[in-house]
């Protein structure tokens, strides 16, 4: 437990950036500007959270958090990469998760919430520098970023903090015409092919189970999630995020058939071809 706190202290610092609303179709709905400073207090024993919202030709709001401990449904892992959210699905309630991915003096956050219809409902990206960064924001994600091979290393972690598993990864995405994209994922010994229909800034894997899309984001972003969550079947949640052309990275949160969060993955991907 005192790793995933030490972990924890790598989010450290005075983070300037936006709250962007989107539709679960990916549209624009709104940008909210935001500080968000993380302290740590009494030898770091302590870290002291404000949350602060600038809306436009409106007064700063703040949301002040103090903790010295964390709930067992947040993980982190070592560089700072972050998920917390419900560790249970079930049928008439609200579900969601965010996560966090850092590289440098910017962050990517992302969070997906479900309605008591367990139906995919808001989406909000959270891109963030450093007070002081001149870092640019990537540009939104496209399909042809995606194409090629990549290969990686994936590590888990688990909400009963039992020891991680690493494995390594492989994924081949290939363009089968304009509308269509095959994608195969070999982790460990599964092998998973699916073909998405290409709209846009979407992708649609429509023979899946459960039917997902991937939304394609502003800074290199894109959110892989299940439209609706039915009892009965195994789930992620995941977020990417193209770190560069050659580099990606995605953190999975994944749920079993009972609707119980099983663990938290994170994958580093090189582009190899």
């Amino acid at each position: 437990m005192s790793s995933q706190w030490e972990y924890l202290l790598k989010n450290l610092g005075e983070w300037q950036g936006s709250f962007t609303r989107f539709s679960p179709q990916g549209e624009f709905i709104e940008d909210t500007p935001t500080i968000v400073s993380l302290e740590g207090q009494e030898n770091n024993t302590k870290v002291r959270q404000v949350v602060r919202r600038l809306p436009p030709n409106l007064p700063p709001q703040d949301l002040v958090l103090e903790y010295s401990s964390l709930s067992r449904s947040i993980l982190f892992f070592e560089n700072g990469a972050f998920s917390q959210g419900s560790m249970q699905w079930g049928p008439f309630s609200e579900f969601g998760a965010e996560f966090g991915l850092t590289e440098g003096d910017r962050r990517l956050r992302l969070v997906a919430l479900y309605n008591s219809d367990s139906k995919f409902d808001k989406l909000t990206l959270i891109r963030e520098k450093l007070a002081g960064s001149t870092t640019p924001e990537r540009p939104s994600l496209k399909v042809e970023q995606l194409i090629g091979e990549w290969c990686g290393e994936a590590v888990t972690i688990y909400p009963d903090w039992r020891s991680p598993d690493t494995y390594p990864t492989h994924l081949q995405v290939t363009l089968l015409d304009n509308n269509r994209l095959e994608q195969k994922l070999i982790f460990g010994d599964r092998t998973i092919a699916s073909v998405a229909t290409i709209e846009g800034s979407m992708l649609h894997f429509t023979q899946s189970d459960p039917p997902v899309q991937i939304l394609l984001l502003p800074d290199g972003a894109s959110c892989n999630c299940p439209l609706e969550i039915k009892p009965r079947q195994r789930f992620i949640l995941e977020m990417g995020w193209l770190i560069s052309p050659t580099v990606r990275q995605r953190i999975i949160r994944s749920y079993g058939d009972k609707g119980e969060w099983l663990g938290l993955t994170l994958v580093t991907e090189k582009k190899v071809t």
